[in-house]
């Protein structure tokens, strides 16, 4: 009865051990990831008219997104190469051109959104949870909303702003996102 419980108490903790996602200097993903999040949004420049993504696989770090300054695209892949557990950086986050017509859709966009209704909470603190896009009169709304409804107000309201072409509402609901 022993060597079964003690067999059980085995096979647990190699199931336990073998399911955690840990790379080649020990650190876990979720803990890798917590790091690179945290250093991004530390950025200097990044701001709510830029959105870095990023995607783990093992010790490689992945950069995607757009962003509207050069500077920031390169900080991005200094500070994620300093991070102990990274030794392999794929910058693929595109600089978008300048462009003063881009740029007051931006700005005109941002006053939209802050003024319409009780969307202005996502653009408080250092770190918006709403990024807007423009990319040649496209606008792209990136992050995460509290509701279908901030989503839709976002969306109807992006549509009214004067010289965008299109828009692509990519905002998550944060309910959707925890099932």
């Amino acid at each position: 009865m022993k060597y079964i419980r003690n067999l059980f108490i085995l096979m647990v903790a190699i199931l336990g051990l073998s399911q955690m996602d840990v790379n080649a200097q020990g650190f876990s993903q979720r803990n890798l990831e917590q790091k690179i999040f945290k250093e991004i949004i530390r950025l200097p420049y990044y701001g709510v008219f830029d959105n870095i993504a990023f995607r783990v696989d093992g010790d490689t770090v992945t950069l995607m997104g757009k962003v509207v300054q050069p500077t920031t695209r390169k900080s991005a892949e200094r500070v994620v190469e300093r991070i102990n557990g990274v030794t392999n950086v794929v910058n693929n986050i595109e600089v978008l051109p300048l462009s003063g017509f881009d740029d007051s859709i931006r700005l005109r966009t941002l006053r939209t959104l802050q003024n319409g209704g009780s969307l202005y909470r996502y653009f408080l603190g250092a770190n918006p949870s709403v990024k807007i896009i423009v990319d040649g009169g496209n606008l792209t709304l990136e992050g995460f909303v509290a509701n279908r409804g901030d989503k839709n107000l976002a969306n109807v309201l992006a549509n009214g702003v004067p010289g965008v072409f299109s828009v692509t509402n990519n905002l998550i609901v944060e309910k959707d996102r925890i099932r």
